[in-house]
């Protein structure tokens, strides 16, 4: 019986779309190297609320030398083994040229860690301010599973914006599973973006997220429908998600669909579900039940 399965899950028809055929010495993304890689550039991105708790304005300069030093090795291997991955077989991933690239990829996105520290103090702050509840910068960065998500995905939109492949999917959905808000690294998302609990939040690859944009628990930025082809695969690539535009706020569980348009300064009410454009400055809720 044991032998009978064994011989149906090696038939190559059973597998076929579900294996990936690895080469001798060809490097595999590593699900435990890329959580050392977040961990490596939160200790950078927010120095000693993550990494060495010890660190002062004394020794800051060598603790971030030596994290960015560890984080290039570690991030160079990681974006070759992307690079592999995503060659299906078509070059040689592990020639010397290639080696040189993933290490200008690593170096290029290094040199984007201020930028990114910049963006995401907007994000700590718009958090901060956006919550009475909320005591301090410290409490936010530490706790908020907000700053967690959002800087897995500002860490892999910039991957992402480099054409790694693979590595920035894999690292936003790290913070899926660790936090629930999922979103997709291809998303662009302004400054002073915050979400407010954050579980079930999902926000689509195409979607487009202005500044000072505040989300609450359950919302979701989608697609309304998927286009099909002439063999009737859904075309990919195409905008389908929605336009959030700045000062824009979405209350809990609210699903938007589509390539629409949410305003400037427009609110979405709770538990609503909106397929059309929503102008600016406008207000919507649910309307009350007819007695």
């Amino acid at each position: 019986m044991l032998t009978k399965a064994v011989d149906e899950l090696s038939e190559s028809q059973s597998y076929k779309g579900l294996f990936h055929q690895h080469r001798d010495g060809e490097p595999l993304p590593s699900a435990r190297v890329l959580h050392e890689i977040i961990d490596l550039a939160r200790a950078i991105l927010f120095p000693g609320y993550y990494g060495n708790s010890t660190i002062n304005s004394h020794t800051i300069n060598y603790h971030i030398g030596v994290n960015v030093e560890t984080l290039f090795n570690l991030l160079t291997e990681q974006i070759l083994a992307g690079l592999c991955f995503g060659s299906n077989g078509d070059c040689d991933c592990l020639t010397e040229p290639k080696r040189e690239e993933a290490a200008r990829l690593a170096a290029a996105f290094i040199s984007q860690l201020p930028y990114l520290r910049r963006l995401l103090a907007t994000d700590v702050e718009a958090a901060y301010n956006g919550d009475p509840a909320a005591e301090s910068f410290g409490e936010v960065i530490c706790c908020y599973p907000a700053i967690k998500a959002i800087s897995n995905y500002r860490i892999a939109h910039e991957l992402l914006k480099l054409n790694v492949p693979l590595i920035p999917r894999i690292i936003t959905e790290m913070a899926h599973s660790e936090t629930g808000i999922d979103i997709h690294p291809a998303a662009q998302i302004g400054s002073y973006f915050t979400i407010d609990h954050g579980t079930g939040v999902v926000i689509g690859a195409t979607s487009i997220i202005g500044d000072h944009v505040k989300l609450y628990q359950g919302v979701t930025l989608g697609a309304k429908s998927f286009p099909l082809d002439e063999e009737g695969k859904p075309i990919k690539g195409i905008p389908r998600h929605p336009i959030l535009e700045d000062n824009v706020i979405v209350y809990s569980n609210a699903t938007i669909l589509g390539r629409i348009t949410i305003g400037k300064d427009a609110t979405v009410g709770g538990n609503i579900w909106v397929t059309e454009n929503v102008p600016a400055g406008v207000r919507i809720v649910q309307p009350k039940a007819k007695k």
